[in-house]
């Protein structure tokens, strides 16, 4: 029976986020640790009345403390590159380098003394907690791709498949060839593309490449997403061995739903987590 696309995109999902999905707690803690204690030593120079005179000191007697200096300016490299006023200055924060002034004049210029010196914050190591919450931020998307990743896995262990032995991970288009001794290269522009399907499905007589994605938001990428994969189903089609199959959701395609369409209308195995709770999977691989 011929599916109704409004009805099928109607039941798209707005998202998918778990409790763990908007910070990963235990990566900023750890990221923390590694450096609370230096983080606790310039903690001394909160409040000081000399702190560039105390800074120099601290630098003396521990240089390590530099490395978390880039985390209280929300940066992760431990190289950084200043231009001013035309002139190009360079600093290494992962060991000493030039001079206990060129650090002084970092911290003055960048307004770390400011910072540190009128108690605007009363610890650097709660400060740079809620640096590395907010830098965290950025991994969400990434966090995103891997719960779609993850709600689908369980829907294909439901169904009785079992990892590396008749589901498989990440895997290109030439390990399934050398797998299971089959001529994809029709999919791989005879072999000068390298393809990777999140999850790949082996029963008896097929094989299922499958692709996953959500997206919570809009953006120009969706448009193209919806019609490399059209194009990927059609070229897929002619092949016996092999079956094409993409679930994605999400709000985000509310703006691309017109390329979306043109891919449903074109192709067969294009599932929702509706879908998916649907247990489509039991009939797609039976």
């Amino acid at each position: 029976m011929k599916r109704n696309f409004n009805e099928w995109f109607s039941r798209f999902r707005s998202n998918i986020a778990d409790f763990g999905y908007y910070t990963d707690f235990p990566k900023v803690y750890r990221n923390i640790d590694e450096i609370r204690v230096e983080l606790s030593i310039l903690n001394s120079l909160l409040g000081s009345r000399n702190i560039e005179a105390d800074f120099r000191n601290i630098l003396e007697k521990y240089p390590e403390t530099l490395k978390c200096i880039p985390i209280l300016l929300a940066v992760r490299e431990q190289e950084m590159t200043i231009l001013e006023e035309n002139q190009e200055f360079r600093f290494s924060f992962h060991q000493y380098s030039g001079t206990v002034e060129n650090y002084e004049f970092f911290m003055k210029k960048s307004g770390l003394f400011d910072l540190i010196q009128n108690h605007l914050i009363c610890s650097l190591v709660d400060y740079a907690a809620g640096v590395e919450v907010g830098l965290d931020s950025n991994g969400r998307k990434n966090r995103g791709g891997h719960l779609m990743e993850n709600l689908v896995e369980k829907r294909l262990q439901e169904t009785g498949l079992i990892k590396d032995t008749n589901y498989f991970k990440e895997m290109y288009l030439n390990e399934i060839e050398t797998r299971w001794n089959v001529d994809l290269s029709t999919l791989s522009n005879q072999g000068k593309t390298s393809k990777r399907f999140d999850f790949v499905v082996k029963s008896p007589t097929q094989i299922y490449g499958i692709e996953t994605n959500f997206y919570a938001s809009s953006g120009s990428k969706l448009n193209e997403t919806a019609r490399s994969y059209k194009n990927l189903a059609l070229e897929a089609a002619p092949l016996e061995y092999f079956t094409f199959v993409w679930i994605t959701d999400g709000k985000g395609w509310t703006n691309a739903r017109h390329n979306l369409e043109e891919t449903f209308d074109v192709m067969e195995h294009l599932y929702s987590l509706d879908d998916l709770n649907r247990h489509v999977f039991l009939e797609l691989f039976r």
